[in-house]
Parts: C-alpha cells; structure tokens; sequence
C-alpha cells in the first residue's frame, strides 16, 4: 500500500444463525418481564405462543422468531424501535384496519405506533426484526 492509498475497511466476521439450534425461550428464566407484560407472557406460554431470540445484537441487528396459535390476540402495544414483521406462516388482522396479513407479508411498524393483532384460523408464525433491543407498553 502506498502512502496515499485508502486502507481496506475493517471487516468482522459472520455472524451464522441456525434457526433449528436455537430453543424457543424459557419464559420462567425471562429477567425483563414485569407487572402486566410477566401476566401476558405467562398467558401466552399456556395457550401455546413461544418465542426465540435469534439475532441478540450482532452487527446492530435483533430478531425474533414467534408461534402463535389459532385466534391467538396480541394486545395493543406500542415499542420503543421501529419493527419489521415478516409472516411466514398462518396470519392475522391488525387492529383498526391497520392491515390484513398473510405468508410472505411484511408490515414496517414505527416507534410509538400502538398496534394489536388477532391471528387467524391457521395460528401465524413470525419474523420481527429491529435495530435495537425494544421494549413494549401494554395499552388498556
């Protein structure tokens, strides 16, 4: 390299993500529910919802992937981050018309907006992905 020349960008390595190698979360061992959010979590595990936490910060990135049943309801809410919702199987109707969402569909949700979904006949299962950690207010 010469003198004036532009340095090669420093690259990290991969970050490789084996969906079928990560357990779907133990909600007992959850250290940041509390109040409302622990009933709700502890409401969901018994009818059967579940969550993994795939990407946990790697290179800035956090998903999550999430089974929900048959008519399964998410209560409004809002985050603290925009979100990315992909379905990949089943779907669900958002609250107020909001959208209709079916496999292969995908939703950008923004910080702040409150949202809720009932999923359909089917159950759904779910991709969300953030730029950060989010936390959620339940709404009444």
């Amino acid at each position: 390299m010469t003198k004036n020349a532009t340095p090669e960008p420093a690259h990290g390595s991969a970050t490789v993500l084996i969906d079928r190698e990560i357990d779907w979360d133990d909600v007992e061992r959850s250290k940041r529910r509390s109040g409302d959010k622990d009933a709700l979590v502890a409401a969901a595990r018994k009818v059967g919802a579940r969550r993994k936490k795939l990407a946990r910060g790697e290179q800035g990135f956090f998903m999550n992937r999430s089974a929900f049943p048959p008519n399964f309801r998410v209560p409004p809410h809002h985050h603290t981050h925009d979100e990315l919702l992909v379905v990949l199987r089943g779907g669900c109707r958002f609250d107020g018309e909001l959208a209709d969402l079916g496999p292969d569909d995908s939703i950008v949700i923004p910080a702040g907006l409150r949202y809720g979904f009932e999923c359909g006949p089917d159950g759904m299962e779910m991709l969300t992905i953030r730029t950060a950690e989010a936390d959620f207010t339940i709404e009444s």
